[in-house]
Order: C-alpha cells, then structure tokens, then sequence
C-alpha cells in the first residue's frame, strides 16, 4: 500500500468500482498524483477536526472514469483537488457545518444531495460552500439543510 499522508493511501483516493468494472485505469500522472498528496495532507486536518476517520467514496478520476460517471468535464477530481467522504456518526450537513465553522482552508466545500461531503483544495482556496440537492437544480450558495 502506497501512503499520501498517514491516514490517506493512493489505493483508498484511487479505488473506483465504476473503474475496475469498466477496466478502466485510475492511475493519475505524475502531476496529478503531486496533487493528490497534497490533497492527502489537507484531508488530515479535516479528518483531526471531525475526529475520526473519514470512508472516501470518491478521490482522484481519471478524464475516463470521469467521463463515465457523467462528472463535471472540469472536475476538481480530475486534477487530484477532490475528494467525496462521509463522516461515521455525522451526517454530512454536520460535517460541512464542522468544516465551513473551521478555519481549514479549501476551495469548494459542497453538501452534496445530504448523502456526502465534497472538499477540494484547488489552489484559488476560493473558500466557497454550496449545496445541491436535485441532479436538475443547480448548486445552492452556502450550507444548506437537506429540504
């Protein structure tokens, strides 16, 4: 196992089911994966503030694995800035509230449809939170509760 950071290995921000049923590599590049250490490293102090280990759905994805589960063409995930967690025994309106309240610095912080948590570290560290809800809407300014 290849670890980023001492809680956050490559295999965990890599790991794909879309991936390894469609036999796509999730490999990133060299510049990619500098990102996702580093990505790795921000991930620490989000998961020292929650207390607990974080379970990430999604990390790094390739423009392929992107492609085919319909991501933003300009996805944060794409370039090694992103990851998608839950939080055990906090929902993740809970743990936006936790991160937004925090002085972590980040990009995008998203609740996304009540069901995870977005962050990405993109380096403009625009310190933007939004809320989505409905696959149709559109992203919401803020954290917002589940409707």
């Amino acid at each position: 196992m290849t670890q980023l950071s001492p809680h956050f290995s490559l295999e965990e921000l890599t790991r794909s089911e879309t991936a390894a049923r469609l036999k796509i590599s999730n490999l990133p590049p060299p510049r990619e994966l500098a990102r996702l250490t580093e990505t790795a490293k921000a991930m620490e102090t989000v998961r020292t503030l929650l207390g607990v280990g974080v379970n990430v759905s999604s990390g790094y994805r390739g423009v392929d694995l992107n492609r085919a589960v319909k991501g933003a063409s300009s996805s944060a995930h794409c370039l090694g800035y992103a990851v998608d967690f839950n939080c055990p025994g906090q929902t993740p309106y809970e743990v936006c509230q936790k991160i937004l309240g925090s002085k972590i610095v980040f990009d995008q912080l998203i609740h996304e449809y009540g069901r995870w948590t977005h962050i990405s570290f993109d380096p403009r560290m625009r310190r933007m939170p939004l809320s989505i809800f409905e696959p149709q809407r559109r992203y919401l300014n803020g954290i917002l509760p589940k409707p």
